[in-house]
């Protein structure tokens, strides 16, 4: 990797700790006979330890100039499959469909400027994951974690919060990377809820967290003028909340709760 030219737009910051990378393997409690989802290898340092632990990992890397290096450092390892592509562009429940696993993981140090769009793609593809962990930008980690009433909470949080328990495991020096970048990192984990919400319609929940976080210092009468306030306001009687109340003080029953209603 000496005279290898680390490209920005494709946000790479390469992981050198072994003891984080020991550690993201560990906290991950990857099961007997698991197929791995890896998003962005680049030199395969946390590749090598995924390996050891699960029966198959699956790893997709949209540098091709790192090909070499890969081969190279992943030479001894016979259960490793890497394509090279653009993790966003990928049908993945196609890519998975020809291996034979009993649980399907994602573990990925993932380039911080598409960390949305690739948890979104991990939540569209409708694969029943085990755990999903990430090492994020500590910044949108503290969004993504954020309490209700608290200045990080946001319709990021509320959509996660929606389809996973979403967990902070520890936090990631940026003195542990290559180059190193200007933030510090925190290690995340998504599980599955055991149970789904009961939404009349989904695409209408989305688009009111949407649109009640659109404008931060504004309350929800104004935020949801369009949407019929006066079934807005008897949800929020129940609970002790009226249409001045903003966005962020809403939990997702709550919101579920306004969505329904306005269906109906």
């Amino acid at each position: 990797m000496e005279n290898f030219k680390f490209k920005k737009s494709f946000g790479q910051n390469f992981l050198n700790d072994n003891h984080i990378l020991e550690n993201i393997v560990k906290e991950s409690d990857i099961k007997d006979n698991s197929l791995v989802i890896e998003i962005g290898p680049g030199s395969g340092a946390l590749t090598k330890y995924l390996a050891k632990v699960a029966k198959y990992v699956l790893a997709y890397e949209i540098d091709t100039r790192l090909e070499d290096i890969l081969d190279d450092n992943l030479a001894q390892y016979h259960n490793i499959d890497i394509i090279f592509d653009d993790f966003l562009n990928r049908d993945v429940a196609k890519d998975i469909s020809n291996y034979q696993y009993d649980n399907v993981y994602v573990v990925a140090n993932i380039p911080y400027y598409i960390t949305t769009p690739i948890i979104l793609k991990l939540i569209e593809s409708k694969i029943n994951y085990k755990a999903i962990t990430l090492m994020i930008q500590k910044e949108v980690a503290d969004r993504f974690t954020a309490k209700i009433g608290t200045r990080d909470y946001s319709s990021i949080t509320v959509f996660l919060n929606y389809y996973f328990n979403v967990k902070k495991l520890f936090l990631v020096s940026r003195n542990s990377f290559t180059p190193k970048p200007n933030v510090d990192s925190v290690v995340i984990m998504l599980n599955k809820k055991d149970e789904n919400y009961n939404v009349l319609d989904e695409e209408l929940f989305f688009k009111i967290v949407r649109d009640a976080f659109q404008f931060k210092r504004k309350n929800l009468k104004n935020n949801l003028k369009k949407y019929d306030l006066d079934k807005i306001n008897n949800v929020l009687m129940k609970y002790h909340y009226d249409l001045t109340v903003r966005a962020e003080k809403l939990s997702v029953e709550i919101f579920i709760e306004i969505a329904n209603a306005l269906t109906k």
